[in-house]
């Protein structure tokens, strides 16, 4: 289903075909998507040249999306013209539900961008060679909120047999992960619950020694109960179970309610957001041995404030925050993360990607007390003290030659 909006009238269209019946001016075009098949719509959308940079292009064709309340995926469309066509710009979504296979799915995009083409080839010499086909009403209203759904918004998602197996002469490894999503999303409500069970197995064997052997088990249930109070503000409530053996956490269960501020609207998300998040958690612990602080189980209360902003447009991307923790019996038992990451087209065909992450540790309640063997160390079986934590990367590209990407060859 595809919704206009801007300078195209708002209604409900299924886009068939845009296809030339003979060859003209072509359109130059620049997709901006991160999960799209670029060789599929270059195949079937034949009608336009594809370029390498935005600088280069007719039209900046950029394509962002989210997860649907139903599972379902939700794409937005934007058409940035460019030079001559730098006065044509306008915003649609395509929707695709979550039964939805892969070639479905391409289809649908391909069909969206089609149609998003239209007001930029008519403008172009040899316009009157294109014919766009298209089905459906544009009388027909559609109200999803009035739909009957005898699920009433919930959905679930089971997934088991994660199971990787790596076998070697003298060396076996065994992960496994599966459990259940159940996920609740509307207008008002965002709900979830999830249980999860995780094993992973590592044997290694050695002449005329002892096997080395590491079994590492993380088991817990999250769950989550947010609701909206407007266009900037929700509030919600946030709860956990874990038992994890490298963490020396027998059983650790956790509430934490939280409020939520955005300064941009909520419905700007996909593109811009900038929100502030503060928390309260209240915790019991219960340790499989003694920590190094002398407790064997004991009942914690913190507080967390968090911000962050995230921002996708055309010329790049930014995301980053930095959040803040601890407890109130010891204030002293803290922590702090400054996290960002910048993505920016600095010029026609250069780019600069930089990422970091930097926490201080102060928190590490659950460390056990003695020291680690050297198996431990080297399967990471047993968590190890640090006062900081740091990875970080920076990446250059530049990109020259031929401006056209049209060619399409998926050999080997």
């Amino acid at each position: 289903m595809l919704f206009l909006a801007g300078p195209l009238v708002a209604q409900e269209l299924q886009v068939d075909t845009l296809q030339a019946a003979s060859p003209g001016a072509e359109l130059r075009v620049y997709l901006d998507c991160d999960d799209c098949d670029f060789d599929h719509i270059r195949r079937e959308i034949t009608f336009v040249s594809y370029v390498r940079d935005p600088e280069q292009a007719d039209v900046h064709v950029f394509i962002t999306n989210q997860r649907t309340g139903n599972d379902g995926r939700q794409y937005l469309l934007s058409f940035l013209g460019r030079g001559g066509f730098g006065s044509v710009e306008y915003t649609f979504e395509r929707t695709v539900g979550r039964d939805a296979t892969n070639d479905e799915t391409r289809d649908a995009v391909n069909a969206a961008i089609r149609l998003g083409l239209v007001p930029y080839v008519v403008q172009k010499e040899g316009a009157s060679n294109f014919v766009v086909g298209y089905s459906g009403s544009a009388d027909v209203a559609t109200d999803q909120q009035s739909r009957v759904d005898p699920w009433r918004h919930w959905v679930f998602t089971a997934y088991v047999g994660d199971i990787e197996l790596d076998l070697e002469s003298n060396r076996t490894v065994f992960d496994s992960r599966w459990g259940l999503f159940a996920d609740h999303v509307s207008e008002d409500w965002k709900l979830r619950l999830r249980p999860y069970f995780n094993f992973d197995l590592t044997k290694i064997e050695r002449d005329d020694e002892p096997d080395v052997r590491s079994s590492i088990s993380r088991h817990g249930f999250d769950s989550y109960a947010i609701r909206s109070l407007g266009s900037h503000w929700s509030a919600g409530i946030f709860g956990s179970y874990v038992t994890r053996n490298d963490r020396n956490i027998r059983h650790r269960a956790e509430m934490a309610p939280g409020i939520e501020y955005s300064v941009l609207p909520y419905d700007q998300a996909t593109r811009r957001a900038i929100t502030v998040v503060y928390q309260v958690q209240l915790a019991y612990v219960d340790y499989f041995d003694k920590t190094i602080f002398d407790q064997t189980k004991e009942s914690l209360v913190s507080q967390e404030l968090s911000a962050s902003v995230a921002i996708r447009q055309p010329w790049g991307e930014i995301f980053g925050g930095l959040e803040g923790s601890h407890y109130f019996h010891d204030f002293s038992k803290r922590r702090a993360e400054f996290f960002g990451v910048l993505s920016v087209r600095l010029l026609e065909g250069l780019s600069l990607r930089v990422q970091g992450e930097f926490e201080m540790i102060r928190d590490q309640l659950s460390l056990p007390l003695g020291d680690a063997s050297l198996e431990d160390i080297l399967l990471r079986q047993r968590e190890l003290a640090t006062d900081f934590e740091f990875s970080g990367s920076i990446a250059i590209t530049y990109t020259f030659g031929s401006n056209f990407t049209n060619v399409v060859n998926t050999r080997f």
